[in-house]
């Protein structure tokens, strides 16, 4: 089945690698840790109001420079730990690394009182407590500084691997897909504080579906496409097809990350500064709903969602990138954004249904017709 599916080596290491592998996890999470503990951090409010105080709660920043230490790290083999590592050991780490999310888990869940929510194994999955500090460090925040690292590290590494196998012969799909990454990932730390306007921080709780969604998933099996990609060589594409490739593919994968990084910093820029134009052009119309408002111009009047689609083309890039249209590794990540993103949205209207009221939310959906995709869909 292994050999079938294409993946059998990431399945040759040693006994004692195997092992390694395993706590791979384990050190970088510790790593992590101490590296946000004791790095320089700019301390700032959010948009979550901390009970105790009635104020909005703060939080220290520094996962740029987190990963700017991490990726040097890495790329200089300053530990000792050869580039292609974390790829190689891909499978073992998701083991490992998933035993230690059950255990922060299981930490989290049972240090929190009951609350509302009495059905334990509902608990574990979900979380009580929305917000968890542990000597100073936001609990949310360090999964988003590990998971986003970790995905660009590990999306390198594949590349780093790939180019052992193959050399001269290497695809530069594989290359673009890891530039890709390191790209997105450094953009979300360079606007890190954006994140703490967003659903996750706002309105989840700490459980097992955070905890190994931020880890594990985020951090390990984002880099899927590349389980099956990193053993395949360059696809031999010649003429102006490969131009078009190799400059189209970019090209989608930014024109993508636009329209989610506009949305998202749009939608910032709104909950801060209500009155603010939004890049000194577009003016903040919307929607008032008692002390609420929703937002309904610029990205936000096109559609509902509309930065779920920035995802889906950005997810669409990646299984182009490869040049392998016919391989079904190549489309995994794609697959699992737009079934992740078209369920979420579907929550999120229900959501927002409850926040801003029925009637509000009709007349929003009656002004912005579509969901995600204008004119479809």
């Amino acid at each position: 089945m292994i050999e079938w599916l294409g993946i059998d080596h990431l399945f040759e290491l040693s006994g004692s690698e195997a092992i390694a592998g395993f706590l791979t996890p384990l050190v970088v999470f510790a790593v992590f840790f101490l590296l946000q503990l004791i790095l320089p951090a700019r301390k700032v409010p959010g948009y979550v109001t901390d009970p105790a105080t009635g104020e909005p709660r703060r939080y220290r920043l520094n996962g740029l420079l987190v990963y700017a230490v991490v990726l040097i790290v890495w790329a200089f083999e300053l530990t000792g730990m050869e580039r292609a590592w974390f790829y190689r050991s891909s499978v073992y780490a998701v083991a490992g690394g998933t035993v230690l999310a059950i255990i922060f888990t299981l930490a989290v869940v049972f240090s929190q009182p009951k609350g509302e929510n009495e059905n334990t194994w509902l608990a574990l999955w979900e979380g009580r407590a929305r917000e968890v500090s542990f000597l100073g460090v936001d609990v949310k925040m360090y999964l988003y500084v590990v998971g986003g690292a970790m995905f660009a590290l590990n999306a390198l590494s594949g590349a780093a691997y790939h180019y052992e196998l193959f050399g001269a012969d290497s695809n530069p799909g594989v290359f673009l897909y890891a530039a890709f990454f390191a790209f997105y990932i450094m953009d979300y730390f360079i606007f890190e504080r954006v994140q703490l306007y967003t659903y996750d921080l706002i309105h989840e709780n700490l459980g097992f579906k955070l905890m190994w969604g931020g880890l594990i998933v985020y951090g390990w099996l984002y880099i899927l496409p590349l389980w099956g990609m990193a053993v395949h060589p360059d696809p031999g594409f010649s003429g102006p097809f490969r131009y078009v490739w190799l400059i189209g593919t970019p090209v989608l994968f930014l024109g993508g990350w636009a329209i989610g990084r506009g949305a998202n910093l749009q939608k910032y820029t709104f909950k801060r500064w209500p009155d603010r134009k939004f890049l000194g052009l577009i003016d903040p119309v919307h929607i008032e709903a008692g002390d609420r408002k929703i937002l309904c111009s610029g990205f936000w009047g096109v559609a509902r969602h509309f930065n779920y689609l920035g995802e889906g083309f950005l997810a669409l890039s990646i299984s182009l990138v490869f040049g392998y249209v016919g391989n079904l590794w190549a489309w995994t990540y794609f697959i699992f954004i737009v079934s992740f993103f078209t369920t979420r949205q579907i929550y999120d209207e229900r959501f927002c249904a409850e926040k801003y009221g029925p009637e509000k939310w009709a007349e929003y959906q009656e002004r912005v017709k579509y969901r995600i995709f204008p004119g479809i869909y």
